[in-house]
């Protein structure tokens, strides 16, 4: 039974960095790729970014700008989204998800688990 587990989100002052943290269970970082999306007020789901073991590559959204870094911890398997330089439009719902055939995308109908999500805030 795959289970994703999202945590860490919370208000941060503009400029701040919060880490995220995606426990997750019922599959091996070695087959999944592990992915963050997010969704603002009003707006639809948009990925931030991936990490895939199967191809040692991440990815991130355009809108990240070097500010993210996703990381694992396979002995944990737990995946982390550090988030720096926040900005107020980065207020949103965000979400990991796993995709099962490996290959990170930043597509939501490529992921098959989502997990509940955790809600980041940035003032202004």
């Amino acid at each position: 039974d795959v289970q994703l587990q999202a945590s860490g989100g919370g208000l941060v002052q503009a400029g701040g960095s919060l880490r995220l943290s995606c426990e997750f269970s019922g599959f091996t970082f070695d087959d999944y790729a592990v992915g963050w999306f997010r969704q603002a007020p009003g707006k639809e789901r948009e990925g931030v970014s991936c990490i895939s073991n199967t191809d040692g590559e991440t990815h991130y959204a355009d809108f990240v700008e070097g500010r993210f870094t996703i990381s694992t911890d396979n002995a944990k398997n737990t995946v982390y989204l550090q988030m720096n330089s926040l900005k107020p439009e980065d207020t949103a719902v965000y979400y990991c998800t796993a995709e099962t055939t490996g290959w990170c995308s930043l597509e939501e109908n490529e992921f098959d688990y989502w997990g509940q999500g955790t809600l980041v805030t940035v003032s202004s």
